[in-house]
């Protein structure tokens, strides 16, 4: 395992869509394990592949209750709002108010290329539309309410960002 240079704001790659993976090769396991590496040296709750220089479609995430690896992951599902701060690994040291889903239901495909859903509220459904959205080349910076602040000036006021990367 390794850790990846998480690419930020600005870099091209960021804005372009994943391609889907036809087979999980050793090197998307690799990819994956790095990933995984790379999110917990960071201290996100996701990353999605494109977020370290990868055009596939490839997503971890790991609020705290059980990693996952959503592979060509498709939202089939999603009820219900919510709204909150919301924060980027590719974006450091700022964050926005954005309104999501409270409840998704996403396809993907697992290590072993079999068809799962996995269903989310509350964080985990925030964090399944973040990194989904990075597979279509779009970043939450987009989508912010009355723009981006600082995390310092949150910080300051006692609130916390869901540090969804």
């Amino acid at each position: 395992m390794a850790l990846r240079q998480i690419r930020e704001i600005g870099d091209e790659i960021l804005l372009k869509p994943c391609r889907e993976v036809k087979e999980v090769t050793p090197r998307v396991r690799e990819i994956i394990d790095d990933m995984f590496e790379t999110l917990y040296d960071a201290d996100g709750v996701g990353l999605a592949a494109p977020q370290v220089g990868i055009l596939k479609k490839i997503v971890i995430i790991d609020t705290g209750d059980d990693p996952h690896i959503l592979i060509n992951p498709k939202i089939i599902e999603s009820s219900g709002e919510q709204t909150g701060n919301e924060g980027c690994l590719s974006v450091p040291g700022k964050y926005g108010v954005v309104t999501r889903p409270n409840y998704v239901k996403v396809a993907y495909y697992d290590e072993e290329m079999q068809q799962k859903e996995l269903e989310g509220t509350e964080l985990l459904a925030r964090a399944i539309c973040h990194e989904l959205d990075h597979l279509d080349g779009k970043l939450y910076v987009d989508m912010v309410e009355n723009g981006l602040h600082d995390v310092e000036e949150m910080e300051e006021a006692g609130e916390q960002a869901e540090e969804t990367e």
